[in-house]
């Protein structure tokens, strides 16, 4: 999701140093009025780049990234405040609050680590997934909305059973327009396509939005393709879990995860 010559779409457009507006590819999957907080969460990781290249020499790599949803996100215009809580040369933790009206509607927070060569020891027992090219188109639009569905190119394993999949997702949207927008927010872009690849039950029937994500990386990633090995969780009393181990093509990268309110979806 780089900018290139021609112009392209984007999910965002900025209107001012700190505040953006969302475009029709930034619509969400449960309400055609609210945003997709997929792309949402990429277009913070691009606000606390533009924090950071502000700080000459900064040699910090993002290592965990943690949103809240604190309330509706409106399909509507938005500001992000970032700020540094604990500074550090070695170790640092960034604050974004991301505001709709004036109101706080997401907070996030990173804890960026040094970087150091550990290649020596560098491992993982997460199998890579088959690459991209070696999977079918999944039509995902057929069973979710939204402008931000209709914006993604997947390609999903076959389903053994409910609730688990692996699915890789490419976008052809940029994040903002006329900006270039780094490996690792065009990345996370797509991370919160998980909870709708693997479905435990039909949207149709049932609500299991998420109330968070959290992101853990053992390793920067690199795009084009956000790959997503996702494992869904109904629990008995409401609560639902989406976990997955998270890919670039050359493989594992980290986990994400999000607690879900699970319950049945009643029509007026």
């Amino acid at each position: 999701m780089t900018t290139g010559t021609a112009a392209r779409e984007s999910y965002y457009e900025r209107m001012d140093e700190h505040r953006y507006k969302p475009t029709a590819h930034a619509g969400g999957a449960w309400n055609a009025d609210e945003q997709h907080f997929s792309p949402l969460a990429g277009l913070i990781v691009h606000a606390i780049d533009r924090h950071l290249a502000q700080r000459p020499g900064n040699s910090l790599t993002p290592a965990r990234i943690s949103y809240d949803i604190l309330g509706r996100i409106a399909l509507d215009e938005c500001e992000i405040k970032v700020t540094t809580i604990r500074p550090g040369r070695t170790i640092e933790l960034l604050e974004a609050v991301l505001l709709i009206d004036g109101r706080p509607v997401v907070r996030a927070r990173a804890w960026l680590l040094a970087s150091l060569d550990t290649s020596a020891v560098a491992d993982s027992p997460h199998e890579r997934l088959p690459a991209p090219e070696t999977l079918a188109p999944w039509a995902m639009g057929e069973v979710w909305n939204g402008g931000y569905v209709s914006s993604i190119d997947v390609r999903r394993t076959t389903l053994l059973r409910k609730g688990r999949a692996a699915a890789w997702i490419s976008s052809r949207v940029d994040l903002v327009a006329g900006e270039p927008s780094s490996a690792l927010a065009s990345y996370i872009a797509l991370v919160d396509t998980a909870n709708g690849i693997a479905v435990q039950q039909d949207p149709t029937a049932w609500m299991f939005p998420n109330l968070d994500l959290t992101i853990h990386l053992h390793r920067q990633p690199q795009g084009p393709w956000t790959g997503l090995d996702t494992t869904v969780t109904f629990g008995p009393s409401g609560q639902g879990l989406t976990s997955s181990v998270l890919h670039d093509i050359n493989g594992p990268v980290g986990h994400a995860e999000q607690i879900l309110t699970v319950r049945p979806l009643t029509l007026d």
